[in-house]
């Protein structure tokens, strides 16, 4: 009998970070300190990408670009890229440990899941240094997985399909349709689409919704609902086979796939 054998999570606005607090605050930081603005909802957009590629992809944006031309009179070039991570990279580090709470409902899920025989991968837009904070801050906190998987050593991140693939040869799961890939990004979802695994987006406490859980609590039922709708929209043309509001609906996505799969 066909079924999934692995659930392979996200990190940040996904397993932990509520709403994906911790990368945006470094990006801010470090593009301000050469004299650059990009808004949150910027810094957003690309996330979930190596933390490299993200930074290369907020330099593409019309306004910085423009920005850096009349703050430096020549064109961005590679060397910038590397001179923002540089500072992205160390304001990130000073503050990566506080951003380590499991999400709520997170840790009770996958422990059903792991009882259920199901083995935990992960993959990351961080690195492997980056991940040597997170993993064991969400140990303390009472979240671990089976595998961690970083792009580093591997051909590409997101939106490239080698980070899943490395957690089905370290899980030994042999066949892609025994998997879901399970994200709170663009990035994520085409991840999963691009390694054709199952794919399912999370909506509540991710990046694409941006809020805390505070500010989620406070929003009028209807403007949420406007919200969490434009999310779903998203992750659904990114080409989500699911997308569910909280990681509690997952057991019941598993129980769906597995059914249609037989």
């Amino acid at each position: 009998m066909k079924k999934i054998e692995c659930v392979i999570m996200d990190w940040d606005g996904t397993a932990v970070d509520y709403g994906c607090f911790a990368p945006v605050a470094a990006f801010l930081k470090a593009f301000a300190e050469k004299g650059l603005t990009v808004t949150m909802e910027e810094a957003r957009g690309p996330m979930g990408m190596t933390k490299i590629d993200h930074i290369r992809e907020l330099f593409k944006l019309p306004s910085v670009t423009e920005q850096f031309k009349q703050n430096y009179n020549r064109n961005w070039t590679e060397e910038d890229v590397v001179s923002i991570y540089k500072e992205f990279e160390k304001h990130l580090f000073a503050s990566l440990e506080e951003y380590t709470t499991p999400i709520p409902g997170v840790i009770e899920v996958i422990e059903k899941l792991k009882r259920d025989g199901i083995k935990i991968g992960s993959t990351t837009g961080y690195t492997t240094a980056m991940m040597d904070i997170v993993l064991p801050g969400a140990a303390a906190h009472g979240y671990t997985t089976d595998n961690c998987v970083t792009s580093n050593n591997l051909p590409a991140g997101r939106p490239q399909p080698y980070m899943i693939y490395q957690n089905m040869i370290d899980l030994a799961i042999p066949s892609v349709q025994s998997v879901i890939k399970y994200g709170d990004t663009i990035a994520d979802i085409k991840e999963g689409v691009n390694a054709g695994v199952w794919t399912v987006g999370v909506i509540l406490g991710s990046n694409e919704m941006g809020l805390t859980q505070e500010e989620t609590g406070k929003l009028p039922a209807e403007e949420l609902n406007r919200r969490m709708a434009a999310v779903r929209k998203r992750m659904y043309m990114a080409g989500a086979h699911y997308v569910v509001n909280t990681i509690a609906e997952l057991p019941e996505i598993i129980e769906i796939i597995n059914h249609k799969m037989n």
